[in-house]
């Protein structure tokens, strides 16, 4: 038997409303069926390919107060992939919402079938963010050919060599306070593989935001076309926008990526949208022209919807702070000790941007704890001196 399920919840509360984004699917009901269920184990991407399967679904949002009063209850349809993205707006009365309880009232007319309870995330004030990228910066995974392919949809992402580098500049600014949030161009059905790969990691509650590969066979509801299976620079900029739109303009940001593909170009664009005052229709235009955008008609629209959404958070923002520029920080990874960053033309002059990114060496297990054991000797050798 079948039942709703969320793939994933994430819910962030704001200064004016709750932001949410969802998603539902079907999924058979094991407890049901009196199934043994073994010690959970590392999950393999195979497993999750029924998310290609695509529903539409009603989710019942309760918001309830800590002492358990109901204070707001409304109902929101799915996209046609089973995908939700609101606002609530916070009221006077909806400020005391401390739990969300779900409920899928579309499939079994009459039932409210319950999802899951969470609680919001709050991200306090000064406002912290790292988006990390998940593909050659965390984890070296490989899909240039069809074996690669096939091997990373049947093992589990354990397998896969881990950058300890990377995983290390993460920890260390979650420990600072910033709130993770992972982007990967990987299919949408690699959520429980990578949610068990960062659990494993130590990285807890991280947003993650992947690709629905549904967009590119649905010739109507589709946000992506089939250039971007191989371009990734609108949709990854897409979500860097998603991603501000839902926590609101940060104070600091760390924004992490590789030396592979379009990384550094993608975050100095962002970096300038949020940097500068510039009209949505100018940040449009330059998007436009930049060859790793290549916007359709459906995706323009889409784009400057978004810009003069973050335009208007951004004018609050300084109003503020009485014109404080955002912190920005950008690691890019390199793929070789040798790599240098070759500045996108729009950059090339503007030294201050550059400024910003660190090159780091991307290090495995071995090589990072071998650069760990020397700086430990190091820093003894330097007190034994004193």
């Amino acid at each position: 038997m079948k039942r709703p399920h969320l793939v994933h919840f994430l819910a962030i509360i704001t200064d004016d409303a709750i932001n949410i984004k969802a998603s539902i699917t079907l999924k058979e009901n094991l407890i049901a069926q009196n199934l043994d269920l073994d010690i959970p184990t590392p999950k393999f991407p195979i497993q999750a390919l029924r998310l290609l399967n695509a529903y539409q679904f009603t989710m019942k949002i309760i918001g309830v107060s800590k002492d358990q009063k109901e204070i707001y209850k409304k109902s929101f349809e799915s996209d046609s992939f089973g995908n939700f993205n609101f606002k609530i707006p916070l009221t006077k009365d909806r400020q005391d919402i401390e739990i969300l309880q779900l409920y899928e009232t579309r499939k079994k007319p009459g039932l409210e079938l319950h999802l899951g309870t969470y609680i919001p995330l709050r991200i306090f004030s000064p406002k912290k963010i790292i988006i990390c990228d998940f593909d050659k910066t965390l984890v070296d995974t490989k899909y240039s050919t069809t074996k690669e392919v096939y091997r990373s949809l049947t093992r589990s992402l354990e397998e896969n060599p881990t950058v300890m580098s990377s995983v290390e500049i993460l920890h260390r600014y979650i420990r600072r306070g910033h709130h993770p949030f992972i982007l990967s161009a990987s299919p949408h059905f690699y959520e429980d593989a990578m949610r068990d790969w960062l659990y494993k990691n130590s990285i807890f509650s991280a947003g993650i935001f992947l690709k629905d590969y549904r967009h590119f066979f649905s010739f109507l509801d589709g946000e992506l076309t089939t250039k971007d299976l191989k371009l990734q620079g609108l949709y990854k900029l897409n979500h860097l926008l998603d991603i501000l739109l839902m926590t609101g303009i940060p104070d600091e940001l760390v924004l992490m990526g590789d030396n592979f593909e379009s990384d550094p170009a993608i975050y100095l664009t962002l970096t300038k949208i949020l940097r500068e005052d510039i009209d949505p229709w100018v940040v449009w235009n330059d998007v436009k022209e930049q060859d790793i955008f290549q916007l359709k008609k459906k995706q323009n629209s889409q784009f400057l919807n978004k810009i003069y959404q973050l335009d208007n958070l951004l004018t609050r923002k300084r109003k503020e702070s009485g014109g404080k520029k955002i912190a920005i920080k950008i690691f890019i990874r390199k793929r070789f000790p040798t790599d240098e960053l070759i500045a996108p033309p729009a950059f090339e002059k503007q030294k201050n941007y550059l400024d910003m990114i660190e090159m780091y060496d991307g290090l495995y297990q071995k090589e990072f704890e071998k650069m760990m054991e020397l700086q430990a000797k190091s820093v003894k050798g330097a007190e034994s001196t004193i």
